[in-house]
């Protein structure tokens, strides 16, 4: 920031301030605007004008991004908020994440700021005290309850109304009545933290050596307070959760915060039991379903340090901690951590990050870490300690694999003689079983027998999902539904449409037909209202008021039944389908998540996983147990095609309304691409998914060896194009997707 003399009013030179203010919009940087007088403190949020708006936003320092504008032309901030302003390594870390994902500073600004109203002071709790010095005027009757009102609060802090109540019986007319006199004076409280302090007396199960072992790593990586990434590889079931329990005591100890990212926080109500049990208090839970106060409160509180441990889904990792001791990233494998939309970013990676720049430990759990953290463990960068077998009695599950082209169902059936034959033998020894199917809805594809005509999305390039149980088809992509039309609209048959293929829907209508008295539940993210509901469901088959559950991935991650022996996956092919570059990586991850779910207690568990290639490798490594062997295949195969983690990736999507502005936009940059050595930039070609929520989609691909500067490079060649109106360029570093 610079001084400088100048007014609006050229005859009344006054002292002013010119700050960089940073705003939570698209912009390429942070705008000068004056003040008068003493400049805040960068990190502090101010309410500026931009042009006929008035927004909030926060002083920036470091690199600026525009040049200087005379002070002259400047408007002024309108206001500084009383807020905790926003700590330089929270700073840092936006403009970090900014520069790797080739976005705008103030975007991911807006994912920090995400809950406006807690930047306005909290309405303080109107209590009562002792006026200092007061003497009874003539004509004042002290009655009993006057009385004990006053000797009350002479002996002790401002009490509020119902304190006094509850502490004397005296109403609020006795309190008035003393106010009115001058013998007590309102004073405003701050309102209570919304979240207790966990008990740190509080023990935890007893843990097995591994576990004290492990227990003894993460807590000695807490203690040295610096940065450090360790992964804790365990199988499932081997209490992973209970050790880095002991690491967010030790932080705890340490009057430190701390962070737990879930991948998805609607499945977190066995997490949530288990940390109460352990701490004696709930967390602060941060994910999109709270409502707008809880949202105000917890962020504050996290931002003024009154939020000690705070669980949550990705975005909890922009919240403003005040003292952040160590960051635990559950399920680091997980898909869902990472975002593709406004600003792409991995949370899983951004957390290794956020902790490097906070100088604090991060904790990467996993029973099948991802290929890039095997990778980094072995290159050094992480540490590791290993869980390799489960609590107690429990043993690791028998997995077979029922080859469907041997043994395929009957007409008309998902479940196959083997796993039909195993599902009665579990329900006859009054045991639970799970059958998964990644695939939510009753048939994923409905077809008209007399032409062929497939129900598609209007908005986007994919089929209509049958949800039978709601009536309704419905695109998973962009929401859109409708009822399934009596008359076909391309050849106008009467009710000649075909359900192809299952979902849940579908295997549990077969489960009511085949197995009449088994009470079934559905388990999949659109039949769950949020967390209460996931918990309830939970709470019911912990009660064994369910004998089947029939789930997608949801039920796939963390959950803990121990009377659950069955698990049958009705097809495991599901994930191989297309030419995703972790597609073998992620069905192994997801099957071997949804096998440890069997047996994790004293009964023993069983797997049987149905599929047309037994031979693939992903289903002889499950087969065999042997995860080692699937990664270090799957690692020489990503090297051969330098393929992440030992090449580099990114995406650049081009999308917009119209499909001949996009194309020509997409072309524009095509030709202009750079052609640098180490680097090639595929395409443009429409992409897979080529209309998505209404918008028409081209892509590139950028591919380039390790140590390549990806990201200037992308910023300078889509800067250089200017994109037709409506239409807008998105960078994906590292994609997930190539949808």
């Amino acid at each position: 920031m610079a001084q400088s003399e100048t007014s609006s009013d050229p005859g009344n030179i006054v002292a002013s301030a010119t700050v960089r203010v940073l705003l939570p919009l698209a912009l390429p940087g942070p705008l000068d605007y004056r003040v008068p007088g003493v400049a805040p403190a960068p990190g502090t949020f101010v309410r500026v004008p931009l042009g006929a708006r008035e927004l909030i936003g926060v002083v920036w320092d470091g690199d600026d991004a525009l040049p200087p504008v005379d002070p002259r032309k400047l408007k002024d901030i309108i206001d500084v908020l009383e807020a905790a302003p926003l700590a330089e390594v929270s700073r840092r870390f936006i403009d970090w994440v900014a520069a790797y994902t080739v976005s705008a500073p103030g975007a991911v600004l807006k994912m920090a700021m995400s809950v406006p109203a807690a930047l306005t002071p909290e309405t303080r709790i109107t209590a009562f005290a002792a006026a200092d010095g007061w003497l009874a005027p003539e004509g004042f009757r002290m009655t009993p309850a006057r009385r004990k009102v006053l000797e009350l609060l002479a002996a002790g802090p401002p009490r509020t109304p119902a304190e006094i109540r509850h502490e004397t019986g005296a109403g609020p007319g006795v309190v008035s009545g003393l106010c009115d006199a001058g013998a007590l004076v309102s004073v405003g409280l701050a309102p209570p933290s919304p979240f207790a302090v966990p008990d740190l007396a509080a023990t935890g199960p007893e843990l097995t050596p591994a576990q004290i072992t492990a227990t003894a790593g993460l807590r000695d990586a807490v203690a040295k307070d610096g940065y450090t990434a360790i992964v804790l590889d365990g199988v499932t079931g081997s209490g992973k959760t209970e050790v880095y329990f002991e690491a967010i005591h030790e932080a705890l100890t340490r009057h430190r915060q701390v962070l737990v990212l879930l991948p998805e926080i609607a499945l977190s109500a066995q997490w949530l039991a288990r940390f109460e049990a352990r701490f004696g208090v709930a967390p602060a839970v941060w994910h999109s379903e709270l409502t707008p106060a809880t949202r105000r409160r917890t962020w504050r509180a996290v931002a003024e340090g009154r939020a000690p441990v705070v669980v949550g889904a990705r975005s909890a990792l922009f919240l403003p901690f005040d003292a952040l001791g160590l960051i635990v990233v559950d399920e680091e494998h997980d898909g869902s951590y990472k975002q593709e939309d406004g600003v792409f970013y991995n949370a899983r990676d951004m957390a290794v990050v956020r902790a490097n720049l906070g100088k604090l430990p991060v904790v990467l759990a996993s029973a099948t870490p991802s290929l890039e953290t095997v990778v980094n463990v072995e290159r050094g960068r992480y540490g590791c300690v290993h869980l390799p077998d489960r609590i107690g009695a429990a043993a690791m599950p028998e997995v077979s694999l029922v080859d469907l082209r041997r043994t395929p169902p009957e007409r008309g059936r998902w479940l196959s003689p083997p796993l039909d034959e195993a599902l009665r033998a579990t329900l006859a020894a009054g045991e639970q079983a799970l059958l998964f199917l990644n695939r939510r809805g009753y048939a994923p594809l409905t077809l008209c027998r007399a032409c062929g005509h497939r129900l598609e999305c209007p908005n986007c390039s994919a089929w209509l999902v049958e949800h039978r149980n709601a009536s309704r088809l419905t695109c998973h992509h962009c929401g859109f539904a409708l009822r399934l039309p009596p008359n076909c609209p391309n050849c106008e048959v009467e009710h000649a449409w075909a359900a192809c293929g299952p979902g849940v829907e579908r295997v549990a209508e077969e489960v009511a037909t085949h197995f009449p008295e088994a009470r079934a539940r559905i388990l999949a993210s659109d039949t769950l209202a949020g967390p209460d509901a996931m918990a309830a469901l939970v709470t019911m088959v912990a009660a064994r008021e369910v004998d089947v559950l029939i789930g997608t991935q949801v039920i796939a991650k963390g959950h803990h039944f121990p009377l659950l022996t069955l698990v049958g996956v009705i097809d495991a092919d599901l994930g191989l389908i297309g030419g995703d570059l972790r597609a073998s990586e992620r069905t192994h991850q997801l099957l071997t998540q949804v096998a440890g779910r069997a047996g994790r207690a004293e009964h023993p568990g069983r797997v049987l996983v149905q599929t047309f290639l037994p031979e693939h490798p992903v289903m002889t490594a499950l087969a065999a147990g042997d995860r080692d062997a699937f990664l270090a295949a799957e690692k020489a195969e990503r090297e051969r095609a330098g393929m992440p983690p030992f090449g580099r990736l990114a995406a650049v999507i081009v999308s917009g309304p119209r499909e001949s502005e996009v194309e020509a936009t997409a072309r524009a940059l095509g030709r202009d691409r750079p052609r640098v050595p180490g680097i090639s930039i595929l395409g443009p070609a429409p992409a897979a998914m080529s209309l998505l929520r209404g918008r028409h989609r081209w892509r590139f691909l950028v591919k380039a060896e390790r140590g390549q500067a990806l990201q200037s490079l992308i910023r300078e060649w889509v800067a250089r194009t200017r994109p037709g109106k409506a239409v807008r360029v998105q960078v994906d570093i590292d994609p997930m997707s190539f949808m």
